[in-house]
């Protein structure tokens, strides 16, 4: 009996939906994390008769044929391009991007990477990194002496000093924008990377060629909408029982089968 194949496949794709909402459920409070939503698309069908087919019996042409179902498969699970409010931190290397545009990153085996997540540091070297240790690209370093730190909208970033009137730039920060953001690959962390899906970076300066500005003492908090997610998650359980009971119900059809004399 198909049945039970395609409710399996049913169940197969709700449990996937409740994965994917308790991730998004799990980083509500994670920096500029986006919330992620999972497709679905139909099986192929079985072809008994095709519409437009010639009718054997009278030579009629059927209308609309008959095509069973197999089931449904996950297609994607998608990012769901939507910013995050900011929230006010007032930390000197705290940034929301404001606007399009990561932050490119350099791994430890030189590879770049690419985040939105803007809680910046400085390592022992006075190199400005992420949370996790990784550089941020360009290599700015903030000196041991540097009083207060300043980053404009435009990336810029000065240092004022007791010794000087006028502060000074150290560095601007690029960021990185792309064809297809959907088509990046996480890496966890807060991390992408770059895929023939998502196309090559399109590194520049904040502010220019579409790209967002940048937020000195601010951090972009995470988009995902609780309410959303409870109701999206209350479907999906529901839509596993229905599934389950289609299974309950082929199972009982079948045993009534077997006790047929």
């Amino acid at each position: 009996m198909r049945a039970l194949d395609i409710a399996a496949t049913g169940m197969d794709a709700q449990q996937t939906r409740v994965e994917v909402i308790s991730n998004n459920l799990a980083n509500m409070s994670t920096t500029a994390y986006n919330a992620r939503r999972a497709d679905f698309t139909d099986l192929h069908y079985q072809q008994v008769s095709a519409a437009g087919s010639i009718n054997a019996a009278d030579g009629t042409t059927l209308p609309t044929g008959v095509q069973l179902g197999l089931g449904v498969r996950t297609a994607a699970v998608s990012m769901n391009i939507e910013q995050g409010a900011s929230r006010q931190t007032g930390a000197e290397l705290d940034i929301a991007i404001e606007g399009a545009g990561y932050l490119e990153i350099t791994m430890p085996n030189g590879q770049p990477a690419f985040t939105r997540d803007g809680a910046l540091n400085r390592n022992g070297d006075g190199l400005i990194v992420t949370s996790d240790g990784f550089e941020v690209a360009g290599g700015i370093t903030v000196p041991e002496e540097t009083r207060l730190l300043s980053i404009n909208p435009d990336g810029e970033i000065y240092a004022s000093f007791d010794d000087q009137v006028e502060p000074q730039l150290l560095g601007t920060l690029t960021l990185a924008t792309f064809v297809n953001q959907k088509g990046l690959e996480a890496l966890g962390g807060n991390l992408y990377l770059e895929t023939p899906a998502s196309g090559q970076p399109n590194l520049g300066a904040p502010g220019q060629d579409g790209r967002g500005t940048v937020r000195q003492g601010y951090l972009e908090a995470s988009s995902v909408d609780p309410v959303r997610e409870i109701s999206e998650l209350i479907a999906a359980q529901r839509g596993y029982e229905l599934n389950a009971k289609v299974i309950t119900a082929a199972d009982q059809m079948l045993g009534a089968t077997t006790q047929i004399r």
